[in-house]
Parts: C-alpha cells; sequence; structure tokens
C-alpha cells in the first residue's frame, strides 16, 4: 500500500503546495469493510474544516483522472493534529529534543510504551530520553508521535 501513497503524494504535492498548505502524510487503510484515503494538511496558521474542504475539492479531479486506487473508498482531508503521527525521516527531523510516545510491537524492559525526548535516529534505530537514553530497534516500533501537554 505504501506504493499508492507514494503516488497519491507525488500526484497532489504540487496542488496542495500552491494552495498555501503542506502535504504533511497520506495514508490509505482499510477499516472492517471500508477503504480510506487519507490525506494530512498543515500550515503555519493552521487547518480548519474550510481548508480541508479546498484542497479535498482541488485533488478529486486529480484522483479521479489518475485512478491509482481501483476499490471504492472514501477521501478524507484533514490536519494531522496536535499528536501528530511520525511515519517519515521529516517528521523525525522535525521532532528532535521533543517529547514523543512510542508503541513496540514486543515489550522492550518489560514494557510495550514509552515517552521520552527524541534525541537522535537512525535507519536501525530511534533514541529516547526518559531519565536515561533508551535506544530502541525501528523494526519493533508500531508508532510513534507527538505528545501534547495540556
Amino acid at each position: 500500500m505504501a506504493n499508492i501513497e507514494e503516488k497519491i503524494e507525488n500526484l497532489t504535492y504540487k496542488t496542495i503546495n500552491e494552495l498555501g498548505y503542506e502535504l504533511y502524510d497520506v495514508e490509505y487503510v482499510k477499516e472492517g469493510k471500508d477503504y480510506f484515503l487519507r490525506i494530512y494538511i498543515d500550515s503555519k496558521k493552521g487547518i480548519d474544516l474550510n481548508d480541508c474542504e479546498k484542497v479535498s475539492n482541488s485533488i478529486t479531479e486529480l484522483l479521479d483522472k489518475e485512478d491509482y486506487i481501483k476499490e471504492q473508498y472514501f477521501l478524507e482531508v484533514s490536519s494531522p493534529g496536535v499528536e501528530r503521527v511520525l511515519r517519515k525521516e521529516k517528521h523525525l527531523k522535525d521532532n528532535l529534543d521533543s517529547e514523543v510516545q512510542i508503541k513496540l510491537f514486543r515489550p522492550l524492559e518489560g514494557q510495550k510504551q514509552f515517552k521520552g525526548i527524541l534525541k537522535d535516529f537512525d535507519n536501525d534505530s530511534v533514541t529516547i530520553l526518559n531519565n536515561k537514553e533508551i535506544k530502541i530497534d525501528r523494526k519493533n516500533i508500531s508508532q510513534i508521535k507527538t505528545v501534547y501537554n495540556w
């Protein structure tokens, strides 16, 4: 599915950028019997419903014309939110020295979830600081997201 996500990202990037938004991420998932194409956009001023509608209307024709997705799907355009999932290298780089929450597939030191300050990352691991430095194998990470302290 990552291939479809990359194709959609390449297809919509320019249009979204020309509208004054940043394409944060693209996600194509099956939930139950339905498929969802989620386009996450961002901007310095934040994202509201009108922004999502503007982008959705601007990319729908592009998506229909290229027809990368053969199944019926629902298009959702939204903000990545305050607590953002970090799926790309750029996301990790932009959030160095920020607090993150990491969920694991398998326990490490008896835990499947860690919070700490993102200190470093490479192709193989992510390092956070939480009283001590913890290096986590990226193959064991199911999700990394930012933490917003209310």
